[in-house]
């Protein structure tokens, strides 16, 4: 239910920003019409049960449906991003959709290059506007970080909570602002411990320095951890499971990682706005620009279900509903650095 909820609203969003700008497909040389769409993955890779994961659904959700021709890159350790962008455009793919923020400097060169195939950046990173072909789709995850935080506030018993971040950059540091907002409404006596894999994208890709730094964590005293580190989060939920502790999964349902141990999850619709951005191109409907998602339109949020309602509890439950209210009708302006 919740996703659907994600869905209607993140696609209302979009095709409220979309304007005509032509049918969007490029014809192949056996003479057909098929849309043909490259995704290009982050660091990490399919597997990381989040963020490239996330995408990725959102990518075959949509591909049979829409009888699309579709191609698939994983870049390694992202040193050849680049050149995957630059061979999916020059190969006259009609949209090529990267999956992280370190692709957005990478995508708009691409984009001038290329003015006639459709781009997206999933994560996009602010800085030069982006050109008419070239879409940013950002998300505000301090607020989704926000609930999660008082969440962990008001669950823990040692009044001692953890953060474990991949990269340090401005994104990540989103997750863990909004995170450390939401565990001191709730609980302003409580010590957030916070720590990041490294500075380089391959800290999205570290499970054993996952964890490293949640085992630290859990020794210090804390009993819950939210990680924001991609494939490095499986550090932090075998660190949990190891010790018994509680932790908290980012941007998809991880509950599957750890079902001894997770807490809930801080997703948001990558799957969505990569569908939703499909669809456009398909229907006709594209314009460049930035787009921004958060609790207003549903495009952040945490799971809840039959699974973890229980472990959350009914009280927690009433408290962090009257926060999310108040974010979105901006009575809480959650800070983001």
């Amino acid at each position: 239910m919740q996703r659907q909820w994600l869905a209607l609203a993140v696609l209302v969003a979009i095709n409220g920003a979309l304007l005509i700008a032509g049918a969007g497909r490029g014809q192949r040389s056996d003479g057909s019409n098929r849309l043909r769409v490259g995704l290009v993955l982050d660091v990490g890779g399919l597997g990381d049960k989040s963020f490239n994961d996330a995408a990725y659904r959102g990518l075959t959700r949509v591909e049979t449906e829409l009888d699309l021709e579709t191609r698939l890159i994983e870049p390694g350790d992202g040193s050849d991003r680049e050149s995957a962008i630059r061979q999916l455009a020059a190969a006259g793919f009609d949209l090529v959709i990267g999956v992280g923020f370190i692709f957005s400097d990478d995508l708009r060169a691409a984009a001038q290059q290329f003015p006639d195939v459709k781009f997206a950046c999933v994560d996009y990173s602010p800085g030069q506007p982006p050109p008419a072909n070239l879409v940013g789709l950002r998300f505000r995850e301090q607020e989704g970080s926000y609930l999660v935080g008082a969440i962990a506030g008001l669950v823990t018993q040692t009044k001692h909570v953890g953060f474990v971040g991949g990269m340090r950059i401005p994104l990540i540091r989103k997750f863990e602002a909004g995170y450390s907002a939401g565990v001191k409404e709730v609980c302003p006596e409580c010590e957030v411990l916070s720590a990041y894999a490294g500075t380089d994208p391959k800290a999205f890709a570290d499970p054993t320095t996952g964890k490293e730094l949640a085992l630290a964590q859990y020794g210090q005293g804390a009993d819950v951890i939210f990680h924001a580190s991609g494939n490095t989060g499986k550090g932090v939920f075998n660190a949990a499971r190891e010790l018994g502790k509680l932790a908290i999964g980012v941007d998809s349902d991880q509950y599957a990682e750890a079902p001894c141990c997770v807490l809930t999850s801080m997703i948001k619709g990558v799957d969505v706005v990569v569908e939703e951005t499909i669809r456009a191109v398909a229907a006709g409907r594209f314009a460049g620009g930035e787009r921004e998602f958060g609790l207003r339109d549903n495009g952040v949020g945490f799971v809840l279900d039959d699974r973890n309602r229980e472990r959350i509890g009914a009280a927690t439950l009433r408290r962090v509903e009257t926060l999310r209210q108040q974010i979105v009708s901006g009575a809480i302006e959650v800070p983001w650095n």
